[in-house]
């Protein structure tokens, strides 16, 4: 029995369905015989309208069968609107077995007796045992459908599993369970606020540790200020060597010689710079070291004879000296009309790069 009520398919859900109503109307009749007191007289008229409701509701469940399906219409298609028509023809048929119930719970009361409420009673229990879907009910309701010849597939489409519920018992289980979630979730949440309160209080109240206040002294070092040094307290370093030594004093208030200025005789040198004193000849700059350059640009003709094979016997980089002296020699007009000249007839754009 068990198995046969809690069976997990379609078929079974639409058992579930009609069982779980077949009881209501117990506790509405107990309700209304405590109301009118136990009588079971009542008015003539309400009896004649309990009792033609029932008879109108009981003719309707036993004619009124499901329309027939359309043609051309493939099997899971069918299968899916013939199991929709045989739940909707059982919620109809549930639904006037309960009509019949109700009106006459009510004509039981305005009557004063229960004779209206057992006619309904009677007339109505066996439209809930037609709603049952047994093998008499889904063979009339499946030849029903295929009247108009297209394949019902009611069978299989009852044999599809679907979960255990119950109409207003799982609804009201799912909605409340749902709530208790939701208020367990908003008082952890109101937990995990008020702790997180807790601990800032406390951190704010306890004092800093001491390694904490170390650790913040060592970050905030850098970014003291520096209190300026006493008059007379500067000292010579590797990198400003002139601090605090009376030379360098004098030296800056005394004149400066003019004629060793170019080659950086007057400047002392320093741990950091320590060629300024030496300043040597090189190749692209051959003047430079005082004695050969004056040589060099003697106006006698055996100086000037022996600076220009000491500048061949130097190579290629003699030649190149040679050439940038004679555009110098020559002055800016030449050299830019050579350059004018090596342009002329040609773009100055860059032109733009051919890339795929």
């Amino acid at each position: 029995m068990t198995e046969f009520v809690l069976q997990p398919t379609q078929e079974g859900e639409l058992r579930r369905r009609v069982l779980f109503w077949v009881p209501a109307p117990l506790p509405v009749a107990g309700l209304v015989a405590l109301i009118v007191g136990g009588s079971l007289s009542a008015a003539g008229w309400t009896i004649l309208l309990a009792t033609s409701v029932g008879v109108g509701t009981l003719l309707m469940s036993l004619i009124v069968q499901p329309t027939p399906l359309p043609e051309g219409l493939a099997p899971p298609v069918s299968a899916r609107r013939a199991l929709h028509r045989f739940r909707q023809f059982t919620g109809l048929r549930i639904a006037l077995a309960l009509t019949t119930m109700v009106i006459g719970a009510a004509a039981a009361l305005v009557g004063g007796g229960l004779y209206p409420l057992i006619a309904a009673l009677v007339l109505g229990l066996p439209q809930l045992l037609l709603a049952m879907p047994t093998f008499f009910t889904i063979t009339r309701a499946r030849r029903a459908m295929e009247a108009w010849g297209t394949t019902a597939y009611l069978w299989h489409a009852l044999s599809r599993p679907a979960k255990v519920t119950w109409p207003v018992i799982t609804p009201a289980a799912k909605a409340w369970r749902s709530r208790r979630i939701e208020r367990s979730r908003e008082s952890m949440r109101q937990k995990l606020v008020e702790r997180a309160w807790r601990r800032a209080v406390r951190e704010e109240a306890e004092p800093e540790s001491r390694e904490e206040a170390v650790s913040a002294n060592e970050r905030t070092d850098l970014l003291r200020p520096v209190a300026p040094p006493a008059v007379g307290a500067d000292e010579p370093t590797d990198v400003v060597p002139h601090l605090g030594s009376d030379r360098a004093a004098q030296a800056d208030d005394a004149p400066r010689e003019t004629g060793d200025a170019g080659n950086g005789r007057d400047e002392e040198p320093t741990a950091v710079l320590p060629h300024l004193n030496s300043v040597e000849p090189t190749a692209v700059l051959p003047h430079l070291g005082g004695e050969a350059a004056a040589d060099a640009q003697a106006p006698d003709g055996g100086s000037e004879d022996a600076a220009e094979k000491k500048r061949e016997a130097s190579g290629p980089r003699a030649t190149v000296n040679r050439a940038a002296r004679q555009f110098i020699e020559r002055g800016s007009g030449a050299l830019g009309l050579a350059v004018r000249k090596s342009r002329r007839g040609h773009s100055s754009t860059r032109p733009h790069p051919r890339k795929p």
